[in-house]
């Protein structure tokens, strides 16, 4: 027996612990232990499926946004809508009167009139000397602007449909810029006269019936309302990105965030709002998955 041996006898006998002389036996209990897994059950992975799709419509709605001249909502329309709730008198509008060639016309008459409830409203101002003029307390929305120029005797009128901007944001008054060409005396002198007789002196030339459905605005407008839609794609791309990562992770949270993002988006009739609620209040209803192991 070497001394390796005799010491750990030694130290058994004042532990008391010795050496197992049978086999080892090990026994289970029967428990098993359940671990979360992180990727979305069926209920899920439906609903990034619905998130994506909402997106989708969202995007349709900024891609239509930004083309104003053929989209399906026109800036007209989306100006008009939050004229209709617009305080009275915050409308300015201003512009510049040119004739055929470009020149300035100076002291042409801007006549401005608009429909309120029972009755017509109306104002007036003269271009200065470089056609520059500018009306004050007017009411947001569709207006019909008559310029009227004497020359050579006979007074001739241009006629348009136009659309005052209201105020944007915290802006006490809406800003509508437009410029004017008057057609020249030729074309004036082609037209007929409204009483029918055939020799008359004040010509007009309407351009309005042809803009019933899209009267003129101001450019600006036609700007902001691009630059919402350049909005809405943003967001739209940012929704359908958070929930591509939430399908990956397995993020609830991250899901919420994707329908949050893409409510903004509105769609066509906001569509895209209805779409993304319903996902929200979906993300509560998910269960996490769980691996079984014994």
């Amino acid at each position: 027996m070497g001394d390796d041996d005799v010491t750990d006898d030694y130290i058994d006998e004042l532990t008391g612990l010795t050496e197992p002389t049978s086999e080892l036996m090990f026994a289970s209990s029967g428990a098993t232990l359940a671990i979360e897994v992180d990727e979305f059950n069926s209920v899920g992975k439906s609903i990034v499926v619905l998130i994506l799709v909402t997106s989708l419509l969202g995007l349709a709605n900024g891609i239509d946004f930004t083309q104003p001249e053929s989209g399906l909502v026109r800036p007209d329309e989306f100006v008009f809508r939050f004229a209709q709730n617009a305080p009275d008198e915050s409308a300015i509008f201003n512009g510049y009167v040119f004739d055929d060639v470009g020149e300035p016309i100076e002291n042409a008459t801007v006549y401005i009139s608009w429909y309120e409830e029972e009755y017509w409203n109306t104002s007036s101002a003269q271009t200065d000397a470089e056609g520059y003029f500018e009306l004050e307390k007017l009411d947001p929305g569709i207006t019909r602007v008559d310029i009227i120029v004497e020359r050579d005797n006979y007074k001739d009128r241009f006629s348009n449909r136009v659309l005052l901007s209201p105020p944007a944001l915290f802006e006490p008054f809406g800003f509508t810029s437009i410029d004017f060409s008057m057609p020249s005396q030729q074309k004036f002198a082609e037209q007929d006269c409204a009483d029918g007789s055939t020799n008359c002196t004040i010509r007009e030339i309407d351009n309005s019936p042809n803009q019933m459905e899209h009267p003129l605005m101001d450019s600006g407008a036609s700007m902001i309302y691009s630059t919402i839609g350049i909005g809405f794609v943003g967001l739209s791309l940012l929704g359908a990105g958070f929930a591509m990562w939430a399908l990956k992770s397995g993020s609830v949270y991250l899901l919420r965030t994707a329908s949050v993002l893409s409510f903004f988006t509105m769609g066509h009739y906001y569509s895209a709002c209805l779409f993304s609620l319903v996902a929200f209040v979906l993300t509560f209803t998910i269960s996490k998955p769980t691996k079984e192991i014994n």
